[in-house]
């Protein structure tokens, strides 16, 4: 009897155990299918992610082969055409596969580079010396109203802009390519569909240069820019092209003006003013606070008041934060006089010629040459002395002034 009774017990523990290992391998199986549900999912977002970002690639590549640089018409007119065959005649020496355009063109870009260019000099100071060569040298093109044989396109090729030192955006950023590529330096024209301009490499990285807006605005103003820079007046397709983030060859790091706080700024740019268009850029030796920034913003509020009017000569006054090297920012001020000098040559209402032609349109039409820009009509000889006064006062136009 006691070992019957003895042995139900164990019966009843067995079964206890047996229960206990089935409910813990359900809970094993279930734990391990949960596991590998958690796993599946985590590869599908794993390979999701993989397939965007290869799918972004490829977008990105086809977005890059799919740019279109040489043959691209800027305006739907000006075309951006290839030049590469003439940077290579000059590198090699053999021109002789060139049309007679191309060859004209070949020797007017050599004799610049010849005029500009010396010996020892940097890829930078190259680029910067044809840089300020077109500048100075190449305009917006001709005021002449009437249209003479072989003026009937706009220059924007490299041919007709060194012929006729007058340029669109495309002629500027054709030759200013031509120019680095016949120095050895890689260049791609950056472009929308309303405005182009390059996209240099100097020592392996990339600077934008707009030297259109440069020629009539503020020297370098737009000269090696950043994307960060360049995005303040441009925009263009990013993808198709490399990235410029390097600030070693700006302006404003290589012609920084360095001061030791704000309050030096205003003596600094009276100094370095020269009564033209310029750029000056200040860094500064420690780094600005919150303070000095709200410093900035207000002194450049009272630069602004006195160039635009407080002086004999006035601006067009615009200021700007560069990136500098480092985490500092460099304090940008770019000036253009209100004054444009008036180009030479021409005829105008304040010369003897202009004045001839004003008289004898306002002669033939009866109409009052004050109104063209010319002096009032003097009295007829036989008209008596007291009427003088009152005819020519009858004959001027109110606002107007001789």
């Amino acid at each position: 009897m006691s070992t019957e009774t003895n042995q139900a017990p164990k019966k009843g523990a067995g079964a206890v155990k047996l229960a206990a290992a089935v409910l813990l391998s359900g809970c094993l199986i279930a734990s391990l299918g949960l596991n590998i549900y958690q796993a599946a999912v985590q590869n599908q977002k794993v390979i999701e992610y993989i397939d965007h970002e290869l799918d972004r690639q490829a977008e990105a590549a086809k977005k890059e082969n799919e740019y279109i640089e040489d043959g691209y018409k800027v305006g739907g007119e000006y075309e951006i055409r290839s030049t590469t065959h003439i940077s290579d005649a000059y590198l090699s020496g053999d021109d002789s596969r060139l049309s007679q355009e191309d060859k004209e063109t070949l020797s007017m870009a050599r004799d610049v580079l010849a005029e500009v260019i010396e010996d020892g000099m940097s890829d930078y100071e190259k680029e910067e010396a044809v840089y300020k060569w077109l500048v100075s040298n190449i305009g917006h093109g001709s005021r002449s109203v009437i249209s003479r044989p072989g003026m009937g396109r706009s220059a924007f090729t490299p041919h007709d802009v060194l012929s006729t030192r007058s340029a669109v955006c495309v002629g500027y950023a054709t030759t200013f390519r031509l120019f680095m590529n016949m120095l050895g330096m890689d260049c791609h024209i950056v472009h929308n569909e309303y405005h182009s301009w390059d996209l240099v490499q100097l020592d392996g990285d990339w600077y934008h240069v707009d030297v259109y807006s440069d020629a009539y605005g503020v020297p370098y103003g737009n000269f090696n820019m950043t994307d960060l820079v360049a995005k303040a007046g441009h925009s263009w397709d990013e993808s198709a092209l490399p990235e410029a983030k390097s600030v070693k060859y700006t302006p404003a790091v290589r012609n920084g003006i360095e001061v030791d706080g704000v309050l030096d700024v205003p003596a600094a740019l009276k100094e370095a003013m020269d009564g033209e268009s310029s750029a000056l850029f200040f860094k500064f030796k420690n780094p600005l606070s919150d303070e000095d920034m709200a410093m900035a913003d207000f002194l450049v509020g009272g630069l602004e008041q006195v160039l635009s009017g407080m002086l004999e000569e006035s601006y067009y006054f615009r200021a700007s934060w560069y990136p500098g090297e480092g985490d500092g920012y460099i304090l940008g001020l770019l000036l253009e006089s209100h004054s444009v000098e008036e180009e030479t040559g021409g005829i105008d209402a304040g010369s003897p010629e202009g004045q001839k032609i004003i008289q004898a349109i306002a002669q033939a039409f009866g109409v009052d040459p004050v109104a063209l820009g010319g002096e009032a009509a003097p009295p007829p000889e036989d008209a008596p002395a007291e009427n003088a006064a009152v005819i020519t006062k009858n004959t001027a136009v109110p606002g107007l002034t001789r």
